[in-house]
């Protein structure tokens, strides 16, 4: 792909396929991958590209969830690494919590070059300047401790058969509150079923993984884990938050922006 000009309106996400093209050809994703991607972009149009109020307060939530929670793990597959990895490990250290790597379709060439990647990215994250008041070694240091899971699958998912129950024994299985980026239905219903909080990132509101989790958030995965990197320097606290309600203001957003047509 050439040079995109920066007054492109679509940048962003061109720039976002293309980063999931190069990866797939480096053997980080399954081809399954793109198609994932290209079905959320549809989505994507119809919130206009940008963070709609509903998907703020939602952001927000999770935040407030995940600060409160007490075994906080953040789960991603090859897409969420791809597009938000840096991001995800920023969350990470400053929820002091592990990352897994967890894959519907895995196979140890792709876990390990997904693995790879992470602790690159971790060592230029903890170069970057602290988010808040602390110095530049302690977030260093608190970025340094992230554990990076996923080479080991020594834990279930149970309700699960197959790959799809394999998890990190000390990650997803013995988390009270799962961060899911672009989650499947089926793990999702067991995730709930066994008492963790699903928090999910997902651009289709009408998916079961939207339907069934505790909170979603109806955005693209990169900006939303920019924004919830801010948002957990907030500190919120906890609300009874209404998913269903929001889910429906995600659908109204997408049906108004039909009907500018």
């Amino acid at each position: 792909m050439g040079d995109i000009p920066h007054s492109h309106p679509r940048r962003a996400s061109l720039l976002a396929r293309q980063q999931l093209v190069d990866a797939a050809a480096a053997g980080l994703l399954a081809d399954s991958a793109l198609i994932a991607h290209g079905r959320g972009e549809a989505f994507d149009y119809l919130l206009g590209e940008r963070t709609s109020d509903s998907a703020r307060l939602a952001i927000r939530e999770v935040a407030a969830r995940l600060l409160a929670a007490e075994r906080p793990v953040i789960s991603v597959n090859g897409n969420t690494v791809v597009l938000a990895g840096k991001a995800a490990i920023r969350i990470a250290a400053r929820l002091s919590c592990p990352i897994e790597v967890n894959l519907y379709y895995r196979t140890p060439e792709r876990i390990e070059k997904l693995l790879t990647g992470l602790e690159e990215m971790r060592a230029e994250v903890a170069s970057e300047a602290p988010p808040n008041d602390g110095t530049q070694a302690q977030w260093a240091d608190s970025v340094k401790a992230i554990q990076i899971l996923g080479a080991e699958s020594d834990g279930r998912i149970e309700g699960l058969e197959g790959p799809r129950a394999l998890c990190s024994r000390i990650g997803i299985e013995a988390a009270d509150t799962v961060l899911v980026p672009l989650e499947d239905g089926d793990r999702c219903e067991a995730l709930m079923a066994l008492g963790k909080q699903v928090l999910v990132v997902d651009l289709n509101p009408l998916s079961r993984t939207a339907r069934r989790a505790t909170i979603t958030i109806v955005d693209e995965v990169s900006r939303t884990l920019d924004l919830l990197s801010e948002a957990l320097l907030m500190n919120p606290e906890p609300t009874d938050f209404d998913n269903s309600a929001n889910l429906r203001a995600a659908l109204q957003v997408m049906a108004e922006s039909a009907e500018r047509l």
